[in-house]
C-alpha cells in the first residue's frame, strides 16, 4: 500500500478563555490579538454574565473585527475567544468559532485548536441519529457528542464527548457558570493556564498572558481537563493515559518566539539552538548569514553564532501586507514574493551567502527567494533549513499540503537543491532537531518528518481519510 492524502480540512487556530474579570471580553480581544499569528481568517468572542451569552464574530483580522462598539456588546465576567485559519474546505462566517448552542443543560460555547481524525465518521453517525450540523468544521462534532451523551452532568457529558474523538484537541468551553479547558492525551497542541488578580485564564500560548499582564502558572497537562469558576481551578485526569506526542513543529515555526510552550523554555531560545545545531552539522565557507524573515531569524542568529560567520539582514519583510492585495495586470516576475520580501543589494552583492529558513514545503517560495538574492548580486547561495525535510502531511492541526505537493516526499536533497537553484542545500537532522528541543526526544510528534504517526489509524479511518490506497 502507498501513502496518499486528500485535501483535508485542517485548522491552525488559537483559543483563549478568561473567568472572573469584569472586562472579560476586552482581555479576550487582547489575548486574541497576541495570538493573531495562529489564525488570520476569522475570529469570534463569546461572553457571559452568568445568565445570557453574548457573541460577536467576523472574517479578517482581530483588530478590524473588534471595534469599541463591538466590545461593548460583550458584557460579563467570563469569555472565550478563537482565531481561525482553515487550510482547505469552505471559508465562511459559519465556520468561525466559538460555536454556540442552547440545550438541556443551558448555554454552551466551544473553541477548538487541533484536528480530529475520526470527525467524518462521527459526523456521519450523528447525522444518522438526526443531528443537524450548522458548519463544516470538525469542531462541531464535539458539540453534538455532548448533546447526545446520556451522562447525568454537563461535565460528565464533556468528558464523554472528548473520550470519543481521536486526534488533536486543545479546547475551551464556556458554560453558564464555568469555563472548561481540556487537552488531548497526546498533548499535540499547546495550552497554558494563567492568573490575573482574581481571574483565571487559559490560552494557546503564553504571549497572550504577557500582553494583558497575567502570570503564567503552568501548562495544562496532556490528558488534563480543568474547570475554572468562582471556586478556583479544579483539575481532572479523565482520559486514558498514553505517550506524549507534542508537535515539534510548534518550536520550529508555528508558535510565537516569545512564548513558552509545552512547559519548556522560550521558543526563541529553542530556535537559536536549532540554528547552532545546524551550523555544527552543515557548516559552509561563506561571508554572511541571512535569515528568511521573520520565522528564520532566531535560527539564522544561532547559525551565525555556531559558525562564526557574521549575521546580516539581507532580506526585508513588508509587515503590512494584508490577506488580499491588487495584483497588477502586467506580469511582474516573482510578484507574490516581492510583495512580502525585498533584497538589499548593498548587503548581498559579491557575497557568499548562507540563507537560513525554518522549512521547505513545496519549494516554490524558496526558489523565488534564491533567485531574488542572486539577482541582488550574491556570488554563492547556500540554503540551510533548521528542520528536517517534510515528507508527510499533518493530521493534527498544522497546515501542510498533500503528500504529492511536498517536495521532500518525492525529491532527494540534491534534486530539491537543483529545483530551488541554490549552490548547496542542507537540512537539520532529525536527531539534531530533537537534541535542540527541550525535554525528552520521545515526547514529540515528528510525523511530518518521519511518517511515524503517533495515533494508529483504524482501517475505517484510513478509508475515510483516503490515507492508503490498496495495492493492485
Amino acid at each position: 500500500m502507498r501513502l496518499i492524502t486528500p485535501d483535508k480540512f485542517h485548522d491552525e487556530c488559537a483559543v483563549f478563555g478568561i473567568c472572573g474579570h469584569r472586562e472579560a471580553a476586552n482581555l479576550t480581544y487582547l489575548g486574541l490579538y497576541a495570538l493573531q499569528h495562529r489564525g488570520q481568517e476569522g475570529s469570534g468572542i463569546v461572553s457571559s454574565n452568568g445568565e445570557d451569552f453574548f457573541h460577536e464574530k467576523g472574517m479578517g483580522l482581530v483588530a478590524d473585527i473588534y471595534t469599541k462598539p463591538v466590545l461593548k456588546r460583550l458584557p460579563g465576567q467570563m469569555a472565550i475567544g478563537h482565531n481561525r485559519y482553515s487550510t482547505a474546505g469552505e471559508s465562511s462566517l459559519k465556520n468561525v468559532q466559538p460555536l454556540i448552542v442552547n440545550f438541556a443543560f443551558g448555554n454552551l460555547a466551544l473553541a477548538h485548536n487541533g484536528n480530529l481524525i475520526n470527525a467524518s465518521m462521527l459526523r456521519s453517525e450523528l447525522e444518522a441519529y438526526g443531528a443537524i450540523f450548522q458548519s463544516t468544521t470538525d469542531s462541531e462534532v464535539i458539540i453534538h457528542l455532548i448533546a447526545h451523551s446520556r451522562a447525568e452532568t454537563l461535565l460528565a457529558r464533556v468528558i464523554d464527548a472528548l473520550s470519543q474523538v481521536r486526534g488533536a484537541f486543545s479546547v475551551v468551553l464556556l458554560t453558564d457558570d464555568s469555563l472548561i479547558a481540556a487537552r488531548d492525551p497526546y498533548g499535540f497542541r499547546p495550552l497554558s493556564l494563567g492568573h490575573l488578580k482574581d481571574s483565571w485564564i487559559v490560552a494557546s500560548e503564553t504571549c497572550a498572558f504577557d500582553l494583558i499582564g497575567a502570570e503564567y502558572v503552568r501548562e495544562i497537562k496532556p490528558g488534563e481537563l480543568v474547570v475554572l469558576n468562582s471556586e478556583g481551578v479544579t483539575s481532572y485526569s479523565p482520559f486514558a493515559k498514553t505517550r506524549s506526542a507534542m508537535c515539534v513543529f510548534e518550536y520550529v515555526y508555528f508558535s510565537r518566539p516569545d512564548s513558552k510552550i509545552f512547559g519548556g523554555k522560550a521558543v526563541y531560545l529553542t530556535r537559536k539552538e536549532l540554528g547552532r545545531q545546524l551550523a555544527r552539522e552543515a557548516w559552509v565557507d561563506a561571508d554572511i548569514v541571512i535569515p528568511v524573515p521573520d520565522s528564520g531569524v532566531p535560527a539564522a542568529m544561532g547559525y551565525a553564532e555556531g559558525s562564526g560567520i557574521p549575521f546580516e539582514t539581507g532580506l526585508i519583510r513588508n509587515h503590512y501586507v494584508g490577506r488580499t492585495f491588487i495584483e497588477p495586470e502586467q506580469s511582474i516576475r516573482h510578484f507574490g514574493v516581492k510583495i512580502k520580501l525585498n533584497a538589499i543589494p548593498e548587503v548581498l552583492e559579491g557575497k557568499r551567502v548562507v540563507v537560513v529558513d525554518d522549512s521547505i514545503v513545496r519549494g516554490t517560495t524558496s526558489r523565488k527567494i534564491v533567485k531574488m538574492i542572486r539577482q541582488a548580486g550574491a556570488r554563492e547561495i547556500h540554503m540551510r533549513i533548521s528542520s528536517p525535510s517534510i515528507v508527510s502531511p499533518c493530521f493534527y492541526g498544522i497546515d501542510t499540503p498533500t503528500r504529492k505537493e511536498l517536495i521532500g516526499s518525492s525529491h532527494t536533497i540534491q534534486e530539491t537543491r537543483k529545483y530551488i537553484t541554490a549552490d548547496s542545500l542542507a537540512y537539520l537532522s532529525l536527531d539534531g532537531m530533537l537534541k535542540a528541543a527541550p525535554g525528552a526526544p520521545d515526547h514529540y510528534c515528528t510525523a511530518c518528518f518521519t511518517e511515524d504517526y503517533p495515533i494508529p489509524f483504524t482501517k475505517a479511518e484510513e478509508m475515510q481519510l483516503g490515507l492508503f490506497e490498496p495495492s493492485l
